[in-house]
């Protein structure tokens, strides 16, 4: 089986950060047999393309990091040693809006989509956490895949009340979703993923999701 793993987006120039591995949430998907790939997407580090951001329209910018997520999963599927019936798509921050983004339109063998503190911060623009919840809103609505999300409460890029409403948005669309309310993790919540301690936390929901989804 394949795990798509989705990176995040640091500030500033997006050609100036250094190649994603997530190795500790890998290492936990390798060692029970899984083939993992954590695609650059354009723009970011040494990838090819440009960086495609959307100005201030968050819901086009996810949709535009999508496209690079099919773009990766064409390429895997022709791998020989992936099975191609078993494919499950993750993404941590802006790398989870892109993986929510993706689900609006279906691919064969997916099966379903793990959000890791998604979203995209635009302070920036003007009433960019309204952006962020249309943006959610929207992805609901065309989105049939079955979903596990991870948010703390001590995430230093959303708040509670943000994060709440994200889930509402998503939801009221009909968007499927199971939500894991980490509570506080460390310093800051956002980095769950990211961090060794934090796999004692989400696997066990991972694991039984994998399970539900055979």
């Amino acid at each position: 089986p394949l795990l798509v793993l989705n990176h995040g987006k640091s500030s500033g120039d997006a050609r100036q950060q250094e190649r994603t591995r997530y190795p500790a949430a890998a290492r936990e998907f390798v060692r029970r047999g899984y083939v993992v790939l954590v695609p650059m997407r354009g723009g970011f580090s040494r990838s090819t393309g440009p960086y495609v951001g959307k100005g201030c329209n968050i819901g086009a910018n996810g949709l535009a990091q999508a496209r690079d997520v099919r773009a990766a999963l064409d390429y895997a599927v022709t791998l020989p040693f992936v099975d191609r019936d078993r494919i499950l798509v993750a993404g941590q921050s802006h790398g989870g809006l892109a993986t929510l983004a993706f689900g609006m339109q279906p691919y064969p063998g997916v099966r379903g989509l793990i959000n890791f503190a998604g979203g995209l911060r635009m302070q920036q623009c003007e009433n960019w956490e309204d952006r962020l919840v249309q943006a959610f809103a929207a992805y609901g609505r065309q989105n049939r895949y079955p979903s596990l999300w991870f948010y703390g409460e001590n995430d230093s890029f959303w708040s509670v009340a943000t994060i709440d409403r994200m889930v509402e948005a998503y939801r009221s669309g009909g968007g499927l979703l199971t939500r894991v309310a980490v509570g506080r993790f460390k310093n800051d919540a956002h980095g769950l993923i990211r961090d060794r301690d934090g796999v004692a936390i989400w696997w066990p929901h991972v694991e039984r999701f994998l399970a539900e989804l055979d």
